[in-house]
């Protein structure tokens, strides 16, 4: 599909240069349908540079890069398979990149085509050094899809009011690339929690400014197997205490078994007789019957990771923007 040209848009001029870093671990299944995503952005292709890292993939990953680096000179594939971590695979986009303006996202996401451009233009503020876009579910067929998706788990507005400090998540950020000289870099260690870290660092740090950009838009798969589920809340839990020994942050208190048993008897006696009443009469879904059983699964895998997790001693070090990538 051929780019829309800068008077379509409301862009400012003159555009900056964006440079989009993707990290990618075996991302066989979801490449197409974010390359789709990318190849329809209306932002203008000479002011954008692509950079798709491999984070040591053994599936098709490279094959189907390379096949679309043939058709689009704006992308480029990089391998960094040093270390087994999204942020690792960031920094060497990172320390690539030729652009002022840095925007992530992920392989498992799909940016909709006004995505750059309305990430980018909160960045006429001379004082904006980050900017959030909005994440949303793409449509789901699993009852665990549509949990995922009543639950909102990936919305920006909700790390915009974490109680220590408000972040961005990768999925769906940009950074003027010159704050990463004044940071250093994502800790290429941590496996979960970095993008908090360096937010945290920024805006703790420098008087940078963060906005959140609800039109720039990317949709994102959510988990569609209780054990992927019950994964992605462990690593919530692991980012907690990550974040936690780093930062100082208050852990979750984890439900007593008095608490536990409560909330199985409230749902048993009076939410599941009530939903099970709305069924019959249109006013509620099947997912309703399992909101309380899975918030609690998705509670209980955050404790364990939060209770389990050790932060590397690696991950104390923040490799500075003149370093090469790891």
């Amino acid at each position: 599909m051929d780019l829309r040209s800068p008077a379509d848009s409301n862009l400012p001029e003159p555009l900056p240069a964006v440079a989009v870093v993707i990290p990618v671990y075996n991302g066989e299944a979801d490449l197409p349908g974010l390359l789709e995503g990318l190849n329809r952005q209306t932002y203008p292709v000479d002011r954008l540079e692509i950079w798709l890292v491999d984070n040591g993939s053994d599936d098709r990953t490279a094959e189907i890069i390379q096949a679309a680096l043939r058709q689009h000179s704006h992308l480029h594939y990089l391998r960094q398979d040093t270390i087994q971590s999204s942020y690792a695979a960031r920094n060497a986009g990172i320390v690539a990149a030729r652009s002022e303006i840095i925007a992530f996202t992920d392989v498992d996401c799909r940016p909709t085509p006004e995505w750059l451009a309305e990430l980018v233009q909160p960045f006429q503020d001379p004082q904006v050094g980050l900017v959030a876009g909005e994440i949303q579910a793409l449509t789901g067929h699993s009852w665990l899809e549509r949990y995922a998706d009543r639950q909102q788990i990936l919305s920006q507005r909700n790390t915009f009011h974490h109680p220590f400090c408000p972040y961005g998540q990768t999925a769906n950020l940009a950074i003027r690339t010159k704050i990463f000289s004044q940071v250093g870099l994502f800790r290429p260690h941590l496996t979960t929690g970095g993008d908090a870290d360096l937010c945290w660092r920024i805006l703790r740090s420098t008087p940078w400014q963060m906005v959140l950009a609800e039109s720039a838009v990317v949709h994102h798969r959510h988990r569609d197997s209780l054990q992927e589920l019950r994964h992605q809340w462990y690593r919530y839990g692991c980012s907690n205490r990550y974040l936690h020994d780093l930062h100082g942050i208050e852990l979750m208190r984890p439900l007593t078994p008095a608490e536990m048993r409560y909330r199985l008897a409230r749902w048993l006696l009076k939410e599941l007789p009530r939903d099970l009443l709305g069924w019959f009469q249109g006013r509620a879904g099947l997912v309703d019957f399992v909101v309380t059983p899975l918030d609690l699964v998705c509670f209980q895998a955050r404790t364990r990771g939060q209770q389990e997790a050790q932060l590397p001693a690696e991950a104390r070090r923040i490799p500075l923007l003149e370093e090469p990538a790891p």
